[in-house]
């Protein structure tokens, strides 16, 4: 798209456009993590997520959200201080993410079991502590799923000193089909505004989602769902259901 008048109605366009892309692009890649759900979940597994900086937001719409599956958590930055007994102060260190070990600690902290699965979000695939976890699931043996932008992740050199990128490593790609640095919207200056990576992302997770559980369906199988606990009883219905993955399940928090 080339520079042009800025308006909401510029972006509702070119977002729009982003989703038919993103829903056509990934049909194979849905139906291929839909199954790697609806496995976990039968096999009494638990749904992992992680991401940094903005792709969290995405991973919220994976863990613990109203219409989502119980059995998922959220692996976060912040779990070195609410379960790894680190300083709060630790948060700040604006090198963190680089850190030599990190990823191996997250995953320890999170205690997953042989059947978890993990889904690893970021839009360019290419950060250290994303690989790092990557390889590290995949050493432990877990069915990984990544959720990134293929467009930006091969405009990019790899930084990992293993030369690999987050799709790289998968066992499925899901790929959120925004541009190189995210924003849509040209400026005259070069840059550019709007990012749509986190629109597209939700829609591929509640693909996803929708798949996974029609799939469970269709064998018989229990699909257990979050209500929002703003609902008279949902609260407490979710408790209930929770119990079942007691001391496995984690929010994050911050």
């Amino acid at each position: 798209m080339a520079a042009g008048q800025i308006s909401a109605a510029a972006f509702a366009d070119e977002g729009r456009a982003a989703v038919e892309r993103a829903i056509e692009a990934n049909k194979d890649s849905v139906a291929a993590a839909g199954r790697l759900f609806a496995d976990c979940v039968a096999a009494d597994g638990v749904i992992h997520g992680f991401g940094t900086g903005h792709s969290q937001a995405t991973v919220l719409e994976i863990v613990g959200r109203a219409g989502g599956l119980i059995p998922t958590n959220r692996i976060g930055l912040s779990d070195l201080v609410l379960r790894g007994g680190e300083d709060r102060s630790v948060l700040t260190d604006p090198l963190l993410e680089r850190s030599p070990g990190l990823a191996r600690r997250l995953y320890e902290l999170a205690a997953p079991r042989p059947q978890d699965l993990f889904v690893i979000v970021s839009n360019s695939g290419v950060n250290n502590s994303i690989v790092d976890m990557a390889l590290q699931v995949k050493e432990a043996g877990h069915p990984l799923i990544a959720l990134t932008s293929l467009t930006h992740t091969r405009a990019v050199p790899a930084l990992h000193p293993s030369g690999k990128r987050l799709a790289d490593v998968a066992d499925a790609v899901l790929d959120n089909c925004a541009p190189t640095g995210d924003a849509i919207l040209p400026l005259a200056d070069g840059g550019a505004l709007c990012g749509v990576s986190t629109i597209t992302s939700a829609l591929l997770v509640q693909m996803v989602l929708a798949e996974a559980v029609g799939l469970l369906q269709a064998e018989g199988r229990e699909a257990p769902v979050y209500v929002s606990a703003n609902l008279p009883g949902g609260h407490e219905r979710n408790v209930v259901l929770e119990e079942r993955y007691a001391g496995r399940l984690h929010r994050g928090g911050f």
